[in-house]
């Protein structure tokens, strides 16, 4: 199988990768959005988790990972419900974490244990413990291969950088021990920036909060009503909007109904409608330097100050006016 990224490049694939990417779990990403509600209040917010995957898998491939450590990067996301993290704001999930709350069972009582195993894997090996996978995941502040794939194919995708870019950020990894890292100070202060763009400018856009917590109140009332269940959230976006759609209950349709491109929304500390705190992300990527790896922001005070900004903005949240509803 012949996969081509416009990140990554091309790859031949191993079968055991091919039959995973054609599983009926994986090719349920395709319809499951990242940005959540995103894409109905502006249809460019349309990247899916299919493609965040593939991308994961793609770059731990070409960074020297394992073949194992690519099974676990093309599956990280596998548990996503629809809408992606709606269902953190619906449920009240601070740390959003949904999806790897029910992931092992997820794995379990899926079809990839035995595709797994007919290629001499065993589930449990690969899927349970993350922490071995050091491409794939790393605390943060540093790179991992999941926080460098959603930057770069979200920015690339809504305008915010270019895939030239991109690349050239790319050809500035290496890997140490088996970690992602970068050789160059001007390269991390402009992935810091980008990374800002992501968490800060793009998850705290009023619109993108507007759409994810009208979402979130439409699906809650009709999950609250019985016209949904925990386990229609498995289902792709649009099939789950088409079960809410279908029960033409008044009140979610009401709400449903705002949900689309030409809401005017804007931020507004002191007059808002929807007050929203998410997760806190901060980077500070480690540089190789004489030999030792050292936090960009001891270098930088660009980064340092950028890192400040953020975290300031994170922790404040964002407030949104809505001004059309």
């Amino acid at each position: 199988m012949l996969i081509t990224d416009q990140l990554y490049g091309s790859y031949e694939l191993e079968d055991v990768l091919q039959e995973l990417i054609e599983s009926k779990r994986v090719q349920r990403l395709k319809g499951v959005h990242q940005g959540g509600a995103s894409y109905l209040v502006k249809p460019k917010w349309d990247v899916t988790r299919f493609d965040h995957s593939l991308g994961v898998m793609l770059l731990v491939r070409k960074l020297g990972g394992s073949l194992e450590e690519q099974i676990a990067a093309l599956l990280h996301d596998v548990s996503h419900t629809a809408f992606s993290h709606v269902v953190d704001y619906l449920l009240e999930h601070d740390n959003e974490d949904y999806h790897e709350q029910i992931y092992e069972q997820f794995i379990k009582h899926s079809g990839i244990p035995v595709i797994l195993k007919k290629y001499g894997f065993q589930y449990e090996d690969i899927l349970l413990d993350d922490s071995k996978w050091t491409l794939l995941e790393q605390p943060a502040p540093e790179l991992c291969a999941d926080r460098v794939d959603y930057t770069l194919r979200d920015m690339t995708q809504y305008g915010q950088i270019t895939l030239h870019d991109a690349h050239t950020f790319l050809e500035h990894l290496i890997v140490v021990d088996g970690k992602m890292y970068l050789d160059n100070l001007r390269v991390a202060e402009w992935f810091v920036e980008t990374y800002y763009k992501e968490v800060i400018d793009f998850f705290m856009d009023p619109l993108n909060i507007y759409g994810n917590d009208l979402l979130a109140r439409a699906l809650k009332l009709a999950l609250n009503k019985g016209i949904i269940h925990r386990e229609d959230f498995m289902k792709e976006d649009e099939q789950l909007l088409e079960k809410v759609r279908s029960s033409n209950d008044s009140e979610v349709m009401s709400l449903l109904e705002q949900l689309q491109p030409g809401a005017h929304v804007m931020s507004d500390e002191n007059d808002y409608d929807i007050h929203k705190q998410g997760k806190v992300r901060l980077i500070d990527p480690s540089i190789l330097c004489e030999g030792k790896l050292v936090k960009a922001s001891k270098r930088s005070n660009q980064i340092e100050l950028m890192n400040q900004e953020a975290y300031k903005k994170s922790v404040a949240g964002a407030y949104v006016k809505v001004l059309i509803k």
